[in-house]
């Protein structure tokens, strides 16, 4: 596999990962990387950071290793409004932001309901990427959001550790039906491991089985090209101003 970057990974400072900053940093090094982003939880979540902490990152240094370091947060969505957990003034210092919706912070409503939280954080100027919407639990009109993704110019993500998570209700029938989706409207996804221990980072052993049987199109899988995404980010800080 000849992926340039990793950007949703977690490490100790999300209270239930496994690997320092700089523990993650070298491996994503030895497995080829260009990019690694580290997105730490948000302060909802139980045993994650200060919110201190992603202030204070600007100490810490956006190469290591010979690979560029992407640090920001995983956002939680806390309601049908799509309200994230981090006000401006922080997600203005981070380079990278991904808004998830999380079964122990979130009310799971109806379909439409589910649909308009996530339509509200993608509306949001400073969101990236929408991170691991797959769970069937948390019911989605697929179609619509990936239509917003492209008018947005927020990515969706295709996790793979949602393929490995009981938890998460039909995941692979729902990543295949936003692939075909993307693919139809050919709307760009990046791949993640949402690895929370080293040896996970870049590991794609389940969702790169769904995006070969639906055929996708390489050229819209931003992980191939470090250069491409990061194009793809900068302009949505253009979008913002």
């Amino acid at each position: 596999m000849d992926f340039e970057l990793d950007v949703h990974t977690h490490t100790i400072a999300s209270g239930h990962a496994y690997g320092t900053l700089t523990e993650m940093a070298r491996e994503a090094s030895v497995r080829g990387l260009k990019i690694l982003g580290i997105t730490e939880h948000a302060h909802n979540m139980p045993g994650t950071c200060d919110d201190l902490y992603f202030v204070n990152l600007r100490i810490v240094p956006r190469e290591m290793f010979g690979i560029r370091l992407m640090l920001g947060a995983e956002l939680n969505i806390m309601d049908y409004e799509g309200t994230i957990d981090l006000p401006d003034w922080i997600l203005d210092r981070l380079d990278l932001k991904i808004a998830s919706i999380h079964g122990n912070l979130y009310q799971m409503g109806t379909m439409e309901q589910n649909t308009a939280a996530v339509l509200g954080a993608m509306r949001n100027p400073r969101v990236d990427i929408i991170g691991h919407p797959d769970d069937g639990n948390c019911p989605l009109d697929y179609e619509r959001i990936v239509l917003a993704s492209k008018e947005y110019h927020t990515l969706l993500e295709i996790n793979n550790n949602s393929l490995r998570m009981q938890s998460r209700k039909n995941a692979k029938e729902n990543i295949t039906t936003i692939l075909k989706l993307c693919k139809k409207y050919e709307a760009p996804v990046v791949m993640n491991s949402d690895a929370h221990f080293m040896v996970d980072i870049a590991n794609t052993d389940h969702s790169m089985a769904l995006v070969e049987e639906v055929d996708f199109p390489k050229e819209l899988i931003l992980n191939y090209s470090a250069e491409k995404f990061e194009t793809y980010i900068a302009e949505n800080r253009m979008r913002r101003c």
